[in-house]
């Protein structure tokens, strides 16, 4: 089973593809296939029939999963990309920011 270091809400940086550079809000994660959902990240067309009577279809654009790999959770404090350490703080695993230790 993978586990991701970057959860939903967290404020993630794009590192490679079309979105370079691009910042975003995680909206969702996909853990079996190691990837996640960013706001405005990696927008695809979907051609959506109406399933009801009355329904609208039509072409809508929606964020499409990215592999976790690509992207950076953004530290808070320092406001830049950063990798995920890990500390133990009153019996609690903490998230921290490797460059500065502030947690996330």
């Amino acid at each position: 089973m993978n586990s991701l270091k970057i959860k939903k809400n967290d404020k993630v940086v794009v590192l490679s593809g079309k979105d370079k550079g691009k910042t975003g809000k995680v909206l969702g994660t996909v853990p079996s296939e190691a990837k996640v959902v960013v706001e405005g990240i990696n927008m695809v067309t979907c051609h959506i029939k109406p399933r009801k009577q009355g329904e609208e279809g039509g072409i809508v654009k929606r964020e499409a999963a990215i592999y976790a790999s690509k992207v950076q959770v953004v530290c808070p404090k320092c406001d830049k990309g950063t990798r995920v350490a890990y500390k133990v703080t009153d019996g609690k695993k903490v998230r921290v920011c490797k460059k500065c230790g502030a947690e996330l």
